[in-house]
């Protein structure tokens, strides 16, 4: 198991903190591994294989000048999330890095924005050692549900050096 993955399980599953404060502590433990997440202080809501959702609180700090959250801060959200789910899924003979994202700013983004990252557990077997591409849907949604933002973070997974 990934030790971020380990690291979400051991504090949401604090009998004596309770799985909110857990996974508040995950979220301040998580930005400070990359700081430049903290800007949008991320509160994680979900981490496993192949799957992880944050929210992005709505506030002044990232608020572009129509008063919305901005579109950096929305990319930044989709990278956290993105992050979590590759450090849950990758393979233990492996690593990756983010190769490029593509995305589409679809509607404004006027409340707590919740971002999602995903793959299918079969983009992760099978993956050649000369390196490959692999693609993570990625989107953010609206409290009211409305997709804001939505595309694709490339990431490059080649084996660990031994």
């Amino acid at each position: 198991m990934s030790r971020v993955l380990s690291m979400w399980r051991t504090t949401t599953g604090l009998p004596v903190v309770g799985a909110t404060l857990g996974a508040r502590a995950f979220s301040l433990l998580f930005s400070q591994q990359a700081p430049y997440f903290a800007t949008i202080r991320p509160r994680f809501t979900e981490i496993r294989p192949n799957r992880a959702e944050l929210v992005i609180p709505k506030r002044r700090r990232v608020h572009n000048h129509l008063g919305t959250v901005h579109a950096i801060a929305l990319c930044n959200g989709l990278e956290a999330a993105m992050g979590a789910l590759a450090e849950a899924t990758v393979p233990a003979d492996k690593r990756w890095i983010p190769k490029g994202m593509e995305v589409a700013y679809t509607a404004k983004a006027t409340s707590d924005i919740t971002c999602v990252a995903e793959t299918d557990p079969e983009q992760w077997t099978g993956l050649p050692d000369e390196g490959a591409d692999l693609h993570v849907r990625v989107s953010g949604t609206r409290d009211d549900g409305t997709v804001v933002v939505e595309g694709t973070i490339r990431l490059w997974v080649t084996p660990k050096k031994r």
